[in-house]
């Protein structure tokens, strides 16, 4: 049985995904003009927030509140806040790649109690609770059990137009391609996560993610069965925006390679 806060969580990012998926439809046609598309996706993006802004605070008006669009605000209730990226793989969804998602997640105290991604262009919804499990559409999501990186995949995130560490990313992907059965760069970080959390993806690394970015998908790892932490031992994966996220067997000789550079 969902919460009460995880069900508001939940119609809000179905709500918006239905708005982004009637503007997805759009998209198509508006690839004439990269201007043109632009602008249109970052309405869509806006709209997106704004929708589930007024769900979440309509329904919980004490809650802080962190979005990628319209940043941070202070709430009442000092101790939780609603971390929100209303469209995650924006550059996905501008080139028409039905890989994006919303990503909503609930911080309490400083740390993640509950989480929704929904990819709307597939229909899956990933949720989780803290203590309760994740689940995709209803049903139960375990990391994989894979024990070799020979027999493993991979999810990262690779720097783009002069942002973040490409020369580190590029290092990483030098050590560990030859080891494994492949690394993908799908684009949007929430739904990495969430690949890994249903063992479709063994592991995952990224340096420079947002918070908004990764809130809820390191909790669905997490309640799946897997490990998350920062690339620097130590490190609050949710604040530096560095993790490598993997099932337990994997998770040390996935760390060892990431961490050889730091």
């Amino acid at each position: 049985m969902a919460s009460a806060n995880l069900n508001i969580m939940i119609k809000a990012a179905r709500k918006a995904g239905r708005s982004l998926v009637k503007d997805f439809r759009e998209v198509e046609n508006l690839q004439v003009s990269v201007k043109g598309a632009g602008d249109f996706v970052s309405k869509a993006d806006r709209e997106a927030e704004r929708i589930i802004k007024e769900e979440l605070r309509g329904a919980r008006p004490n809650y802080g509140w962190l979005g990628e669009e319209t940043g941070e605000e202070a709430g009442e209730d000092p101790t939780r806040r609603w971390i929100v990226d209303p469209l995650d793989g924006t550059t996905n969804f501008l080139h028409g790649l039905p890989h994006w998602a919303v990503s909503i997640a609930l911080e309490h105290k400083g740390e993640i109690v509950a989480a929704v991604v929904f990819d709307a262009a597939k229909d899956e919804l990933f949720v989780a609770e803290k203590g309760g499990g994740a689940f995709m559409n209803d049903q139960r999501l375990r990391v994989s059990g894979r024990r070799q990186l020979v027999d493993s995949v991979f999810a990262t995130g690779i720097p783009f137009a002069g942002r973040g560490p490409l020369p580190a990313a590029l290092q990483d992907l030098a050590r560990l391609m030859p080891l494994t059965a492949g690394v993908r760069r799908f684009g949007a970080a929430s739904l990495d996560l969430a690949y890994v959390a249903a063992g479709r993806f063994d592991g995952y690394w990224e340096r420079g993610n947002q918070p908004w970015d990764v809130a809820a998908g390191i909790l669905l790892v997490r309640e799946a069965g897997g490990f998350v932490e920062g690339i620097r031992d130590g490190d609050d994966p949710l604040e530096s925006g560095r993790m490598i996220a993997a099932n337990v067997q994997i998770f040390e000789p996935l760390a060892k390679i990431i961490r050889a550079r730091d």
